[in-house]
């Protein structure tokens, strides 16, 4: 389960699941490539993107293969080969025309992705400024929201607020519906600003109605990850007892589902029993987690001591 911004990634496939199949000027339809992505699969979403590329000629579709290989340098960028992506990215750059709109805008957008993500924020902010701009000028919400919400993700915390309201005013307002997908990620990233201010109640009440707006659309593992939002915030705020309560619940829910067990619900659970005192019951959870996250890439490179803290609590040396 992705949480924390990362929630996006999950978001994005039901967002681009509504997307339409791109015209052909010369007739005929091409693939919709955004309804084949996977973004627990990334390498193998850039398989069958790249198969797409070999089959369109650059005559026939010039917007649509610049557009295909902005989301190729995603997938590149989600299994941190970042160099790989940028590099594409600067293809893509090369090729674009003015009347290209929604390629540049597609191109800004994954240029600003790319950095955020190597450890760049700060260099990310001017490519997201640029796709919001233009996406309000070719009236492109599903665009403009992504824009502002990355927006809401790089700037400094107060200014967090006026992008993810931003995004969430157009969103609402829009009467393109991918625009108003937008708004279950939007609860959960201005959920965590709340939170990382301190401002735990409001924090609990952004991601309950999170959850309530991902509930109301049948989308269980974006229910659950407002779940466990919501047990999390729990705990920031002193409630240990109902966080893990709440945290237990989720774990049967999800093995019961027939889904793995899930690493941050672990830690969570480790987290709870450990401040009840009760290390008898936290070690098995801490060795768990430490366990089930150390699988992740992204963790292993940037978080090394939140790891290493769950694995020495995990083999009970340290309390």
């Amino acid at each position: 389960m992705n949480l924390k911004y990362i929630v996006i990634f999950p978001m994005l496939f039901t967002l681009m699941a509504c997307s339409t199949f791109h015209s052909n000027p010369k007739g005929g339809a091409l693939p919709d490539f955004d309804t084949m992505w996977d973004y627990g699969d990334p390498a193998g979403t850039e398989v069958k993107f790249r198969e797409i590329l070999t089959n369109v000629s650059d005559q026939k579709a010039p917007e649509y293969k610049l557009e295909l290989k902005t989301q190729i340098a995603r997938t590149l960028g989600l299994q941190q080969n970042f160099e790989a992506a940028l590099a594409l990215l600067d293809e893509v750059e090369a090729e674009l025309k003015p009347e290209y709109a929604i390629a540049r805008i597609r191109y800004l957008l994954e240029r600003g992705r790319t950095l955020n993500s190597s450890g760049f924020p700060k260099e990310s902010k001017a490519y997201f400024v640029e796709a919001y701009e233009l996406g309000q000028k070719a009236y492109a919400d599903f665009y403009t929201v992504d824009a502002a919400h990355m927006l809401g993700i790089v700037e400094s915390p107060d200014q967090q607020f006026l992008w993810n309201e931003i995004a969430m005013a157009r969103a609402e307002k829009s009467t393109d519906e991918r625009a108003q997908e937008w708004l279950g990620s939007l609860y959960n990233n201005l959920g965590w600003t709340y939170h990382d201010l301190g401002d735990f109640e409001k924090a609990l009440e952004i991601f309950q109605k999170g959850r309530d707006w991902q509930k109301a659309r049948n989308r269980v593992n974006e229910t659950q990850i407002a779940k466990w939002c919501i047990a999390r915030t729990h705990r920031s705020l002193g409630n240990v007892d109902l966080a893990l309560e709440l945290q237990l619940a989720l774990e049967k829910e999800i093995l019961e589902s027939g889904k793995p067990e899930d690493g941050y619900v672990a830690e969570e659970i480790a987290e709870c029993l450990n401040l009840k005192d009760d290390a008898a019951a936290a070690t098995p959870y801490f060795l768990k987690a430490w366990t089930l996250l150390s699988q992740d890439p992204w963790l292993t490179k940037n978080e090394g001591e939140r790891l290493a803290r769950l694995k020495e609590l995990g083999t009970g040396k340290s309390r």
